[in-house]
Formats: structure tokens, C-alpha cells, sequence
């Protein structure tokens, strides 16, 4: 029973004695500690998002496809905004490209939703010329280097 008792009491002891060492070995460095670059990058990553969130507000007060052409302006600013930041924060011809197709996806998802205010042959001619413009846009992409 002692035996067993001792047993409890060192195995306790080992688990609170580890628990303590683990909440002292914090993985995240507080914020005083952290890069300045890194710092400045999810603030400026925090006010791509707040932006965002304020043309969805205003986007919010239109009605019909006035609303849907906002918000995919907005949507297609945002993942600009991300894809010039990650570039400027990490330069590399990945992050050049990313630019670049969210600039075209963007471009893309305006022009189509627009093509919805017209009905008929100048609505299919509409998207019709969205497309063209999409596909001349991700074939300049492809001629990125890599």
C-alpha cells in the first residue's frame, strides 16, 4: 500500500513538474519580441482584411447586380492586396505570378458579373470577350518565369 501510495505521489509529481516546464517553453514569442518585418506584415495583412471588410459593408446597401459586381470587386482587391503583400514580403517569381493571376481571377470574376446587366447576344458577347481577356491574361502568366 506504501509502495503504492509513493508510486501515486512521484508519478503526480512528474506530471506537474512537466506541465510547468511546458507553460514555461513558450512557442510563440511575445509581441514586443517577434521581427519588426513580421510585425509590420500582419499588421498590414490585418488592414487588407479590414478593408475588406468595409467595401463588403458599403457593397452590403446596393441591391442586385450592383451589389454582386461590388462584392466581387472587393473579393478580387483583397486577394490583390494578399498576393502583392506576400510579394513584397517575400520577393520570388512564385509570389510575382500569384500577383499576377490574382489580377487576372479578379479581372475576370468583375467583367463576368457585369455580363449579367445584359440579356441576350451582348450578354454571350460579353462573356465571350471576358474569357478572351482571362485566357490572353493567364497565357502571359505562363510565360512568367517560374
Amino acid at each position: 500500500m506504501t509502495k503504492k501510495l509513493l508510486l501515486m505521489s512521484a508519478m503526480a509529481t512528474a506530471c506537474l513538474v512537466a506541465v510547468q516546464a511546458t507553460a514555461q517553453v513558450s512557442t510563440t514569442p511575445p509581441q514586443a519580441a517577434r521581427d519588426p518585418a513580421d510585425a509590420a506584415y500582419l499588421a498590414d495583412r490585418d488592414k487588407i482584411s479590414a478593408d475588406y471588410k468595409a467595401a463588403k459593408a458599403l457593397c452590403d446597401a446596393l441591391k442586385d447586380n450592383a451589389k454582386d459586381v461590388c462584392m466581387e470587386e472587393a473579393k478580387g482587391k483583397e486577394k490583390i492586396a494578399k498576393a502583392e503583400l506576400d510579394q513584397k514580403h517575400k520577393p520570388s517569381n512564385g509570389n510575382a505570378r500569384k500577383v499576377a493571376e490574382a489580377k487576372v481571377d479578379a479581372a475576370y470574376a468583375v467583367a463576368k458579373e457585369k455580363c449579367d446587366d445584359q440579356k441576350g447576344d451582348a450578354k454571350d458577347a460579353c462573356v465571350k470577350q471576358a474569357k478572351a481577356e482571362e485566357a490572353k491574361g493567364k497565357a502571359d502568366i505562363k510565360a512568367m518565369p517560374k
